[in-house]
């Protein structure tokens, strides 16, 4: 059970990581 929701999480994690990489990448090009 417990290893089941660590594996959400780091999913998770990385979804969101990807959107905050465009929000940084275009602020830098600008």
């Amino acid at each position: 059970m417990g290893s089941l929701v660590k594996k959400r999480r780091k999913r998770m994690r990385k979804k969101k990581h990807k959107k905050m990489l465009r929000r940084t990448r275009y602020q830098r090009n600008k």
